[in-house]
C-alpha cells in the first residue's frame, strides 16, 4: 500500500472537506466583495534536496506530477483554496530549498508566521532520513510558533523496496510525537494520498485561528517575484536593499 498514516489521532474527517481546486481571480474578487475572505494559513515544506518537496507541493496544488523538476533555489510559493465546513481556507505552501547555502539567510523567514511544517524525506535514502533530526532541531531553534502543526512525510514509495523501513521511521516519529505519512507524489494511481495529507492538515488548521503577520521594520522583508509558471520568494535585506539579490529557478 503506497500511502499510510501512522498516527490515528491526527486523522481528519475527510467527508467534511469540499475541494475547490481552481478558484479563478474573478471568483475570488466576488468572494472578497461579499466580505467573505478566506482564512490564510502558511505551510512550509522542508527536507534535504531531492526528496521530492516540489513534487509533493506541485501534486497538491496542480493535481499533477511535474514533467521536469529542478532543484529549488530560495523558495517556491504555491497556494490552493479549499472549502472546509462551509468556510474558505487558503493554504500558502512554501517549498523551501534543501541546500545549505540558501538556508542560512532565509531560515528565520521560512518559519516566521508559519502554521504548519511538513518534514519530507526520501524512503529510498537513509541520508535524507538521518537529516530529519537536524531539520527538526533547526525548526525548534527558529521563531516558529510552538502551536504550529508538524508532520513527517516519507516520499517515493513508487521506487520499490524502501531503504527506510516503516517501523524505523515510526520509531523516530514517536520520539518527537509527530504523525508519520508515507506516500508517492509520482504515482498517479495514488495521487489522492498526497491530497489526503494536506487535507488532513487543512482540517486541523481550520479549527485554529490564522496568525496575522506584523512586519517589523528591523527584520528582513520578503520579495515576491511572480512569473507565468509559479511564484518565487527571495530574501531582501531591509538594511541593504541595494545589495539584495533575487533567486529564481
Amino acid at each position: 500500500m503506497l500511502f499510510s498514516e501512522h498516527h490515528s489521532h491526527f486523522s481528519g474527517n475527510a467527508a467534511s472537506l469540499l475541494l475547490v481546486p481552481n478558484i479563478d481571480k474573478a471568483t475570488m474578487e466576488g468572494v472578497e466583495t461579499n466580505q467573505v475572505k478566506p482564512k490564510v494559513f502558511k505551510i512550509i515544506v522542508i527536507g534535504d534536496s531531492g526528496v521530492g518537496k516540489t513534487s509533493i507541493t506541485y501534486r497538491f496544488c496542480s493535481s499533477a506530477f511535474p514533467k521536469t523538476c529542478e532543484a529549488t533555489i530560495g523558495v517556491d510559493f504555491r497556494e490552493r483554496t479549499l472549502c472546509i465546513d462551509n468556510e474558505l481556507i487558503k493554504l500558502q505552501i512554501w517549498d523551501t530549498a534543501g541546500q545549505e547555502r540558501f538556508r542560512k539567510s532565509m531560515v528565520q523567514h521560512y518559519y516566521r508566521n508559519a502554521h504548519a511544517v511538513v518534514f519530507v524525506y526520501d524512503v529510498t535514502s537513509t541520508n535524507s532520513f538521518a537529516s530529519l533530526a537536524s531539520w527538526i532541531k533547526e525548526c525548534e531553534d527558529s521563531v516558529l510558533d510552538p502551536a504550529a502543526i508538524k508532520i513527517i512525510v516519507g516520499n517515493k514509495l513508487d521506487k520499490g523496496d524502501p531503504m527506510v523501513p516503516t517501523a524505523i521511521a515510526q520509531q523516530f516519529a514517536d520520539q518527537y510525537n509527530l504523525p508519520l505519512f508515507e506516500t508517492s507524489a509520482k504515482d498517479d494511481s495514488v495521487a489522492n494520498h498526497v491530497e489526503s495529507i494536506f487535507l488532513t492538515l487543512a482540517h486541523k488548521l481550520a479549527k485554529s485561528r490564522p496568525m496575522i503577520p506584523t512586519p517589523n521594520k528591523w527584520e528582513p522583508r520578503p520579495l515576491i517575484i511572480r512569473s507565468s509558471k509559479q511564484q518565487h520568494i527571495a530574501h531582501q535585506d531591509a538594511n541593504n536593499e541595494s545589495d539584495s539579490c533575487c533567486w529564481s529557478s
